[in-house]
């Protein structure tokens, strides 16, 4: 379980200044209210709820639930009886209760410097009302799912919250379009990332084909038309006064000097039949909708993971419980204040995005920046830039950007001030201690904790997780369980391994914010996360505690190699070569071996001005071997210029696996963000051991 006490060597802590205005002071603080947590889970989480609207109380039990497939179904019920809606919670209850109508929602950030615009919750809460009234006259009701397919704009959140709004299910996608959704898609015509023009509306034009072909047709489209003139003469909504908005075809930026360039718009094939303006619609919509009132358990949002297997599942979470979550861990995770400015630079069309861009920060009514483009656009110093820009206090990414701006050296963090940020965050795949210390040095300058997060799309939330003013930080460890949390380490054989262990990791109950199925596949829901060990919810995640009680997650289980019979790591190895300078990223994954089993074919990304050549190959050999043992040896190591991952930043090694193998069929590939990355490793490969 938790430790008495924390360990006072070999770790890092929080300032004095942030624990005197932190909600968890100390780890004290942290053991004392985690003991509630799980001793009396109606108590904690009825104090969580007070602070939100119900339209009916629940009755019964707060929390319950079965996780043993040996004893019927599984399932998890949070304040049963009750009703509610969250977007009533996020907005109408942040602006009249809260008096927060003219604080900022969202600074939104465009993906070229000088395009901005300022969002309040009074005008943020206009503008879900609006686009509310627009999916009730296109017949959408209580229940139905709506698919959504639009850029890092202000109205993906306003389309999310409209949904809410009148009790639909909204599912964001990247590509690839569920047959199964069966009314509205809304979508944009296109957005740049970068310099590289996404065209939106003719990638789902052909998804909505497949649609088509397979008898699932999806008879209406509204389409906001982010890039081309008519966005930027019109207001989401002419009852609604128009957001500050700056967007000339030349601005000279005053910090950086740089030119902001004009941009082609994408060619829109418009189908009057199925397309519909989302400009034209909302002009005529009325800014008042009174909510639809849910249940607890009434679906709130289903959101595809592709798995390891390729095969999407559609993870489904429902309205009170993953309300009370996002808005709980939020709160404590990042310690938010009224006066931050947050900043989370995951896309939103991942869970990271659903719970800590949207419904967790506006259920606590902060400002956050909504950042369109790229860390490394026009240059590598973008993001610090946007920090000194809105005076970002609390800051949220993932170790796969960390590890990219490394490789860039120092300078150009230095360039900016930062002295606004007081917590950094990490998120998406465990962060190797080598960047942990770059980013806890060089960009928070020894002064910001950093809240290392292990979660799920499944989980809704945050699992374990430091808190920034009560836990002594490890570099590369996720540390303790959050609230409600009961994490436990299984052998193969499912018996559960006391003191430092390594093994499986799994959840011993659930916590509000759990999903509560796959959508459509209640039994694929058991087989996957259930009937491993019977009791457990299983991760698929590997894990090693400490003899301090840390955890440390070690990988995706079906990440572990086994190499002559001993067990390895990915991660570890990983972390091995990246702690060479002259690595920047690295991935691990495993090849057949006649004699061995399994062999580790490694792919590296190299530091800026590196060169790869076989004396980097045999320094990299020799800094694995000494760092892990003689077994952990790579046989095969790949220059790869870039590596295959998702918008979130995720690497799929999946994939890595395909290329390792020389295997064509890749199954689903459609969450990648740079498709082409995938035949130059392919043309790249190794084909002998170095």
């Amino acid at each position: 379980m938790i430790p008495d006490k924390a360990p006072k060597e070999d770790v890092f802590h929080g300032s004095e200044d942030l624990k005197k205005e932190a909600h968890i002071t100390s780890f004290e603080n942290y053991k004392e209210l985690y003991m509630k947590s799980i001793e009396n889970p109606d108590e904690f989480w009825g104090d969580v709820a007070k602070d939100f609207f119900w339209k009916t109380k629940h009755t019964g039990q707060f929390l319950d639930y079965n996780f043993d497939v040996t004893k019927g179904e599984i399932f998890v019920k949070c304040m049963e009886g009750a009703s509610t809606n969250i977007s009533y919670n996020l907005l109408d209850r942040n602006v009249h209760e809260r008096k927060l109508g003219d604080k900022v929602a969202f600074y939104w950030e465009g993906n070229e410097p000088g395009d901005e615009l300022t969002v309040t919750y009074r005008e943020l809460l206009q503008r879900v009302c609006q686009f509310a009234n627009v999916l009730k006259s296109q017949g959408v009701k209580k229940g139905d799912r709506v698919s959504i397919y639009m850029p890092m704009v202000v109205e993906l959140v306003v389309a999310m919250l409209a949904c809410a709004r009148i009790g639909a299910v909204h599912s964001i996608v990247r590509r690839s379009l569920p047959s199964s959704l069966f009314l509205p898609l809304i979508r944009s015509d296109g957005f740049y990332r970068g310099d590289k023009l996404i065209n939106l509306k003719l990638l789902a034009d052909e998804a909505l084909q497949k649609c088509r072909d397979k008898g699932f047709p999806i008879e209406k489209c509204i389409m906001l038309k982010h890039l081309s003139k008519e966005a930027e003469e019109t207001s989401l909504g002419s009852q609604s006064p128009p957001a500050k908005r700056s967007c000339p075809d030349l601005q000279q930026e005053k910090q950086t000097g740089r030119v902001k360039k004009t941009r082609p718009v994408p060619q829109v094939p418009w189908n009057p039949e199925v397309d519909l303006c989302w400009h034209a619609l909302v002009r005529g919509a009325s800014d008042e909708c009174e909510p639809e009132w849910c249940g607890s358990e009434d679906p709130l949002f289903i959101l595809y993971t592709s798995g390891s297997t390729g095969k999407p599942k559609g993870v489904l979470h429902t309205v009170s419980g993953y309300m009370l979550y996002t808005a709980a861990t939020f709160k404590l995770v990042f310690d938010y204040q009224l006066d931050d400015v947050y900043w989370c630079t995951a896309d939103i069309g991942w869970i990271t995005g659903h719970s800590y861009i949207t419904y967790g920060p506006l259920a606590n009514g902060a400002t956050s920046v909504l950042f369109e483009g790229l860390p490394t656009y026009p240059d590598v110093s973008r993001m610090w830039e946007i920090v000194d820009k809105y005076h970002v206090t609390k800051f949220y990414t993932a170790p796969t950007a960390i590890r990219l701006l490394m490789k860039y050296g120092s300078e150009p963090v230095q360039k900016y001030k930062r002295e606004s940020l007081k917590v950094l965050g990490t998120v998406g795949e465990p962060i190797n201690p080598e960047a942990w210390q770059w980013y806890y040095n060089v960009v928070g300058e020894r002064r910001c904790p950093i809240v290392d997060t292990f979660w799920q799309t499944e989980t809704g939330g945050h699992v374990l997780t430091p808190l920034p003013a009560a836990t002594p930080m490890k570099p590369g460890s996720a540390t303790f369980p959050f609230f409600g949390v009961v994490p436990a380490i299984l052998n193969e054989s499912g018996e559960e391994l006391e003191g430092p262990s390594e093994g499986y990791l799994v959840f011993k109950q659930p916590w509000p914010g759990v999903m509560r199925t796959v959508y459509g596949n209640h039994q694929r829901f058991e087989t996957t996360y259930f009937k491993k060990f019977p009791g457990y919810y299983v991760t698929g995640d590997g894990c090693r505690r400490d003899k301090d009680g840390y955890y440390w997650i070690t990988g995706r289980i079906d990440d572990m190699l086994n190499v002559s019979g001993h067990l390895l790591s990915t991660a570890e190895v990983e972390s091995a070569l990246v702690e060479h300078e002259a690595v920047a990223e690295a991935a691990v994954v495993g090849r057949p071996h006649p004699v061995k089993g399994e062999s580790l074919y490694c792919f590296v990304t190299l530091a800026d001005g590196v060169t790869y050549n076989r004396t980097l190959e045999a320094e990299l050999k020799k800094q694995v071997r000494e760092k892990i043992g003689a077994i952990a040896t790579p046989d095969y190591i790949q220059n790869a210029p870039a590596l295959p991952k998702t918008r979130s930043g995720k690497i799929m090694r999946r994939v890595l696996r395909k290329i390792a193998c020389d295997e064509r069929d890749l199954g689903d590939i459609s969450t990648l963000a740079d498709s082409s990355v995938v035949e130059q490793l392919f043309q790249n490969r190794c084909c002998t051991a170095v």
